[in-house]
This record gives structure tokens, sequence and C-alpha cells, in this order.
């Protein structure tokens, strides 16, 4: 927040205390929300903000652990009529959201029941084409999204006889870098990769146009099967385990653990969420640069778009209409482009509207910070298909769990890339039957 904003902040706060509106009691709903640490307090700023802005309404965020364990204390909270009024869930939970009827008040509902005055045009098409009905209706509101990018060591690129300034854009360019840095002594990995189902699985099949389930990955219908064993799916994968041998490639965790491999030069490339940026700037004591994700040139269609992971915040229902009006008014001010281009701008999570992107180009951000539109430029760089859209499949978390397993076997040496894929899209699809059974 700017100077200016914590006095405007700070002034609003003081006149809700000694002003003539702190003789009405507020009408306060709780965020439970999964940001920890430095986001965790950007996200507080965030309801502080909102709460200074205005005297009729309060916002109390709540932390309540990982993304996993929001959304499983959301659920219990609801069946046991003690639910928040907003809860953050990742991506990934979306589908098992929308199978919850009745537990979920959607949005495009609550702006209208509210008679807000709310632009759902503004939102980027990428991001709400992930949270909206075939109509395209939003049913939670965009909050922290986040794409795949590729950080990458300037000095040890330097050190190695490499152009810093030009990354390699597809794969086979990435390995030979990778051997060339690795021969050089500049660093002893070439690569690691954080989330790897997210990135090199479900981001590298819209990166690449190819399905990675079927029913345009879950979203024309339940009755879907994976598809992520197809010839460059195992193709790509044989290839990362055959680079684990020597070092081009090297695992370091299913989350974000790869991170130090990267921090502390170990591995001169990193690939994880865009919404890296603020970890890497505060932990890399060296030059970095951000590029797009590789692709394998000889695969039609690459690149197409990538697309996205992070969280939206649902509303849930079980409480009074003006506790709603407070819901809805504090969506507008997330919508705000001061709000988001702030956000966007302190965490790397995108600018998810129109107005916050262009108003961070206004302010010279990108200029300023090269490398900070690149998650922008994936999205957008072709319109979406119906294999780079999004994901929309139940018991996903369960089923990343399920890849993590298979490929860590992969990487172990236990199983060929073939065998590994084929049993993870085997133990995924019996998990869909039962979502879909559960859920028909």
């Amino acid at each position: 927040m700017s100077q200016h904003s914590k006095l405007l902040a700070g002034a609003a706060a003081i006149a809700l205390l000694t002003g003539a509106g702190a003789a009405q009691a507020q009408t306060e709903v709780q965020w439970w929300h999964a940001m920890g640490g430095a986001l965790g307090e950007k996200t507080n700023a965030i309801a502080e903000g909102f709460n200074a802005s205005q005297s009729e309404f309060k916002v109390t965020p709540v932390y309540r652990g990982n993304y996993t364990e929001t959304m499983t204390a959301a659920i219990a909270a609801f069946r046991a009529g003690e639910q928040p009024h907003i809860v953050q869930v990742f991506e990934v939970g979306t589908a098992t959201m929308m199978a919850a009827e009745g537990a979920i008040y959607p949005v495009y509902e609550l702006m209208a029941d509210a008679g807000a005055d709310w632009n759902p045009d503004d939102y980027l098409p990428s991001v709400v084409g992930y949270y909206t009905t075939p109509e395209g209706n939003m049913l939670s509101m965009p909050f922290n999204s986040s794409t795949p990018v590729m950080y990458y060591n300037k000095e040890v690129f330097e050190a190695a006889g490499l152009d810093p300034e030009s990354p390699p854009t597809t794969w086979p360019e990435l390995e030979e870098a990778a051997r060339a840095i690795i021969s050089s002594g500049a660093a002893t990995c070439g690569f690691t990769t954080g989330w790897q189902s997210w990135v090199q699985l479900e981001n590298f099949s819209a990166w690449h146009n190819v399905p990675f389930a079927t029913q345009s990955n879950g979203f024309e219908g339940m009755d879907t099967e994976l598809a992520f064993n197809s010839d460059l799916h195992v193709a790509h994968i044989g290839a990362l385990q055959a680079w684990a041998e020597d070092g081009v490639f090297k695992y370091g965790g299913r989350r974000s653990d790869s991170a130090p491999l990267f921090y502390t030069r170990e591995c001169a490339m990193y690939m994880n969420s865009s919404a890296a940026y603020a970890g890497v700037t505060a932990n890399a004591e060296f030059e970095f640069g951000v590029a797009k994700l590789p692709y394998w040139p000889d695969a039609q269609g690459a690149p197409q778009n990538t697309i996205i992971g992070g969280a939206t915040l649902w509303v849930l229902q079980g409480h009074e209409a003006a506790e709603y009006e407070a819901v809805a008014a504090f969506f507008n001010y997330l919508a705000e482009p001061a709000v988001q281009a702030q956000w966007h701008q302190d965490t790397g999570y995108l600018p998810i509207t129109n107005s916050a992107w262009e108003l961070s180009q206004e302010q010279g951000f990108y200029d300023a910070n090269p490398g900070t539109d690149t998650s922008i430029q994936q999205m957008t760089l072709n319109e979406p298909t119906q294999n780079s859209k999004g994901l929309r499949l139940g018991s996903f978390v369960q089923i990343r769990d399920i890849i993590n397993e298979e490929l860590e076997r992969i990487w172990a040496g236990e199983v060929t890339a073939q065998e590994g894929l084929d049993t993870a899209v085997e133990r995924g699809n019996d998990l869909l039957r039962q979502f879909e059974a559960d859920n028909s």
C-alpha cells in the first residue's frame, strides 16, 4: 500500500471510531483464506483497505491453512451450520464446489440480488472461463490467479557463455543450454520444477493444445476420462526421466519444495507459478529473468496458451441478506483497478481485469520490472480452445496426489513413463467414476 493509501486508510479508520458511523453496528462477514506468510499479510491488507473505505461493513479474514485444508474446513463447517460467508478455493476444487448444490451462492446471482454495479466483462476471458457456467455466468469471484513461467539465472547463463537475454524457448534448446551450463561448471543442474502435475502435465497439455481429459477436460460433462498418457505426454515425461539421470532435470518436491534448488544456484532454471515472483525476488541473490514455458517444436499447435492456477472466492449459503450485501460491496472493492493492480504488482498473480492490466502498463510497472508480463502474454497468446480453457474434474485434489505418486516412481526409475502415466490414468479414472456416481 502506498503512503498516500495508508494515510487515507488511517483517516477512514479514525472516522469510524469518532464519527456518527461508530454508533451503528457494522455488518460483519468472515473470509476464510489459504494465504500464509507474506501473501497472508497482503491479503489482510486488502480486507483492512476495504474496512477503512466505508463504515457499513467489515470483512474479517481468517487463515485456515493450505488450499486443501481450507476447502475441507469450509465443507465441514457448512455441514455443521457454521460456515463462513466467503471461502478461498483453489482451481482444482472447482468441480467439487459446483457439485455442492445448495451450498454455494453463485457470484452472478449474488451481485444481481444485491443490485451491485459490477462489470463481469472486465475480467480476462482466460481467467473467468475456468469459473463460469456454459452460459458465461461467473460462479465464483476471481482473486489470485497465476500461470506457470520459467525463471532463469542470468549470471549462470553468462558464466556458461550463453546469452542471458535469450532464454531457451523450446525443450531441445533447453536441453542444449542445460548441458552447456553443467559442462561449464556454472551450475550442477539444468532445471527443476514446482507443482509437477500442474506445470508438466496440466499446463503442458494446454500449451501444446492436446487434451488432458476427454469431454473438453471435463467442461462438457462428468463422464470424462483422463488422457495424459498420449504419445506426446509419454515422450515428454520420458525425456524428463532420462534427463534426471544426468542432471539436466532435478526433482525437488510436489509443491514449491524445489525453490531452494534455484535460490542456491544449484539449478539454472526453475518452472513454477508467476506468483513465485515475490519469493524469487526475495531469495535470489542474483539477476534473474522470467521466460515463457518451453514447448516441443514438432507438436502441432504449440505454443497455444497456458491455464491458470491459484484460487477464487466462493460464497456460501445460509446467511442474512444484509451480510450478502456486505459480500457484494467487498467484491466490488476487490474489482477496483487500483486494488487489483497493487495485488498483481506485489505478488506476481495475474491482473485479473483488463482495467488492472492497463493501469499497470500506465504506471510503467512492466517497463521497470521486465518479465512480469510474461504470464499475461502466455495466457493471452491465443484464444483458448477446448484443450486450453482449463480443467473441471471431480476429485481432482486426490487425482493430483495419484499423479504425484506415479511421477515420483518414474523419476526414481521404478517404472517407465508409459507405465507410470498409464497407471495414473487408470487410478484417476476410478475416482472420476466414483465422483460421477456420487453426483449423478
